[in-house]
């Protein structure tokens, strides 16, 4: 059974998934392999170079057996903030995905996104890109979401409820609330809307669906697979999570120096030392050594492992491919259910 949303039409998708972009885990292979089973893969920048980001994107043109004028049927995802520290820098990394024709663009989490949506509107009408490059606009609050729509003429909307694991605003309503907020503000015919925040199975999509959602996007789940750049040790660390495992903290980043993110945002990993040491006091020199020491052994008691709240739902790592599959059908096993229910009264 084909699933039928905005988004599966707009994106030429079967399964209305997406592969979050996350920072140091999303790379070429993990998007390729998503978008090759049916779904809609995005890689991250984060903090990669344009060298980087070239070689990932000739990555995934290898793995779909694409030639270099073909376009990539992926999306890479940006850090706003990251892209307001130099323009130089911003225009480099845009361009590189843009140069490689990348299906789609991921913005979140900057002061001035709509500096960058212009610039990638002024390239597609420069080299005349039909279709143009699809943007996504990530937000947390129907009053963002108005400003993406009727301001900056985003084509998708992603909006990140409170359970969503990484970077997030802590003041994020859960899911639940957001979506119908969301969704009753949008006008008759405004683009696709997305869920994201906690999701790992097919049947929260499947509800998400009914709600009104267009599709939704699973970030930890994917870390889990792989083609994930996440190593062994977080993996097994996130295999072994319990659903009370994730708090939202900032630890992790004054651990490692990744402080530029804007007001009011923060990020939800697995809970360990690192955490307890900065709430309870402990200096920050000391906090940061451990830490350093931590990632260098693969201790999970001190590295970084960003999480969702649904990690409890799974234990174990599969590949990307058969993570979409065993979506696809469970999505369509639980809108035939819905579908039923209704029928039934």
């Amino acid at each position: 059974m084909s699933i039928n949303t905005s988004l599966t039409r707009l994106l030429g998708v079967k399964t209305p998934v997406v592969a979050a972009p996350m920072a140091g885990a999303s790379g070429g292979a993990l998007a390729a392999q998503v978008t090759a089973a049916g779904a809609f893969g995005f890689m991250a920048t984060g903090y990669i170079s344009v060298e980087r980001l070239v070689n990932e994107l000739s990555l995934v043109r290898g793995m779909l057996n694409l030639a270099p004028s073909e376009p990539l049927p992926i999306g890479v995802g940006y850090l706003g903030w990251q892209l307001e520290e130099s323009t130089a820098s911003a225009e480099a990394l845009l361009s590189a995905a843009l140069d490689n024709h990348v299906q789609a663009i991921w913005l979140a989490f900057g002061n001035n996104l709509y500096q960058w949506i212009t610039y990638i509107r002024s390239y597609d009408a420069e080299h005349k890109r039909s279709p143009p490059t699809t943007i996504f606009v990530q937000v947390a609050s129907a009053k963002d979401a108005l400003v993406a729509i009727h301001d900056w003429k985003i084509d998708v909307l992603v909006a990140q409820g409170n359970e969503s694991g990484g970077h997030g605003y802590g003041s994020a309503p859960p899911l639940l609330t957001l979506v119908p907020s969301i969704l009753a503000a949008l006008p008759k015919g405004g683009p696709p809307l997305l869920a994201a925040g906690g999701l790992m199975i097919g049947s929260q999509v499947a509800s998400l669906l009914v709600l009104g959602a267009a599709g939704a996007v699973l970030g930890t789940r994917f870390l889990m697979t792989p083609e994930s750049q996440y190593t062994d040790a977080q993996k097994r660390a996130l295999v072994a999570a319990k659903s009370d495992a994730t708090v939202r903290t900032m630890a992790f980043d004054r651990a490692r120096g990744t402080l530029g993110w804007p007001t009011g945002v923060d990020g939800r990993g697995l809970y360990n030392s690192t955490v307890k040491d900065l709430d309870s006091g402990v200096d920050i020199e000391t906090v940061k050594a451990k830490f350093d020491d931590g990632v260098r052994n693969g201790n999970p008691d001190r590295m970084l492992v960003w999480a969702g709240t649904g990690i409890g739902l799974i234990s174990e790592i599969k590949e990307a491919k058969e993570i979409v599959r065993e979506l696809h059908a469970d999505i369509v096993e639980h809108l035939k259910l819905a579908s039923e229910l209704c029928n039934d009264n």
